[in-house]
């Protein structure tokens, strides 16, 4: 292996001074078998596990490979591992600072190392999504005739920021976020390990905990934070590393909150009434405590979904839309931008004008249907389709509303049993004042009724109809408590 960051010198200063490397290197796996998390990518005969040398691939060489996923979840350590397993030349660059010229280079040397020694070239190109087009087309004729084997990682999608020829000659891997145990296996392997902490202090659970929350999946931060836990307590002359000391030394508070207690659930249901109840401060609050304990910024968005339909509703129809969206951005970009995308859901659905009609008239409806009000279509109803089915009476004396003046017929819809019952019953909030109009006169309408005259020009539209949450002085409607997701 040629010399690079993991350099023959660099290891021997580890050896005399560990202190002098920090804990995250030290901790770096030495073969695959090592690795927490990715097993999905470590499996016999994988491209990872072929490169390193442990199945033999007969005239099929191994692949280049993109490592694609989040920071501090296991990429560069991945490259670290085949450096040191691989009996191949292995050269690293980043792409920070190397340029079309480095890769030149390193494509010259490939050459010349496998022409005259016999052997083959690794090359570990860092953050390529920084390289331009230009240079990711430099790599191309060493990755296309295998002068080269690139292990290429990148934090960005590769099919935004990777040309599509050089995707296209090699394998595509995707890092999956490493998990609480994946991290709590490694905290526990570095405070006892002779490369780590060689078993100095300990980790109370509380303070665990508390790493586990800050880290939030990245082991590079995880392992960081533990080493600075270690050398305050040490200075202090403690043997376990308190939530106290943990506090102090990465200046990060302890948030008082169980993803799988009271906690979790408490937090969530003060976010939903304070959003209820237009407290755009409270729900803020509330939302950076589930944010800064870790929660699962997926739980957060499908609880303003639920927000949005069930106390919002059509008080303000771009509602839904706003949590929907917001949850589609949480998905696709994660932590920590997805905070922002979060608080701009949470500030939206706060202030927008409220309304839990629809809640209570599907309520209702399921109510009455579990009840066994149902009863049989009305005949003019079913379908008249198949053969046979005019001599049942199905379809027969159905009016199509297209037809009519309005394009509304008065005929029965619904099942005896429920004929003329009101489900709906909209309120005059926001958006919701234009349907409780229109709902009356519609049912007027389909009762054969003159309907009545639409409201002057000069009405109110209702409380909240400029986006803005009722007054103190207008009296809300009631609402069901939200339900709590599991």
């Amino acid at each position: 292996m040629e010399p690079d960051l993991f350099t023959a010198a660099a290891e021997e200063r580890q050896e005399k001074d560990p202190a002098s490397t920090p804990l995250a290197v030290r901790m770096r796996p030495r073969t695959l078998d090592e690795v927490v998390g990715q097993q999905h990518l470590l499996r016999p005969g994988s491209p990872l596990r072929r490169l390193v040398g442990e199945s033999g691939g007969g005239p099929a060489g191994p692949s280049s490979v993109i490592l694609w996923g989040p920071p501090g979840i296991g990429k560069t350590t991945l490259a670290y591992v085949v450096s040191q397993a691989t009996q191949k030349r292995f050269v690293e660059l980043s792409a920070i600072t190397a340029g079309v010229k480095e890769v030149r280079a390193v494509i010259d040397g490939a050459r010349r190392s496998s022409g005259a020694y016999g052997r083959d070239t690794v090359l570990f190109l860092d953050e390529i999504h920084r390289f331009s087009k230009a240079q990711q087309d430099s790599l191309l004729p060493a990755v296309e005739n295998r002068w080269v084997t690139l292990i290429a990682a990148t934090t960005e999608n590769p099919y935004f920021s990777v040309i599509s020829p050089l995707l296209s000659r090699s394998l595509l891997l995707t890092l999956e976020p490493l998990t609480d145990d994946d991290l709590r296996g490694l905290l526990r392997r570095a405070l006892t390990d002779e490369r780590g902490l060689g078993g100095a202090v300990t980790l109370p659970e509380d303070a665990e905990g508390h790493l586990l929350r800050i880290a939030g999946g990245d082991a590079r931060r995880a392992l960081t934070a533990l080493e600075a836990g270690a050398g305050a307590a040490l200075a202090k002359g403690e043997p376990a590393i308190t939530l106290t000391t943990l506090e102090e030394a990465v200046d990060r508070a302890a948030v008082k909150y169980d993803r799988a207690g009271d906690q979790h659930y408490d937090v969530a249901s003060a976010l939903i009434k304070s959003i209820r109840g237009s407290d755009v401060d409270a729900a803020l609050h509330y939302l950076a405590r589930m944010i800064e304990a870790g929660e699962d910024p997926r739980f957060i968005a499908r609880r303003l979904m639920i927000s949005a339909s069930e106390d919002i509703g059509l008080a303000d129809p771009t509602a839904l839309q706003t949590a929907v969206a917001a949850a589609q951005a949480v998905a696709l970009i994660g932590f920590p931008e997805a905070a922002l995308t979060l608080g701009h859901a949470t500030v939206a659905l706060a202030l927008a004008p409220k309304s839990n009609a629809v809640t209570r008239a599907i309520g209702d409806a399921l109510a009455d249907v579990r009840a066994g009000l149902a009863g049989p279509v009305p005949s003019h109803l079913r379908d008249g389709h198949y053969k046979g089915a005019e001599k049942l009476g199905h379809a027969q004396g159905y009016l199509y509303p297209h037809d009519l003046p309005g394009g509304i017929a008065a005929q029965q819809y619904a099942p005896d049993k429920i004929h003329g019952k009101r489900y709906y019953e909209p309120t005059r909030y926001g958006a919701e004042a234009r349907y409780a109009d229109v709902v009356e006169r519609v049912r007027a309408r389909l009762r054969g009724e003159a309907p009545p005259p639409p409201p002057r020009p000069s009405q109110p539209a209702g409380p909240g109809a400029s986006g803005a949450p009722p007054s103190s002085d207008e009296t809300p409607p009631s609402d069901g408590p939200a339900a709590a997701e599991s």
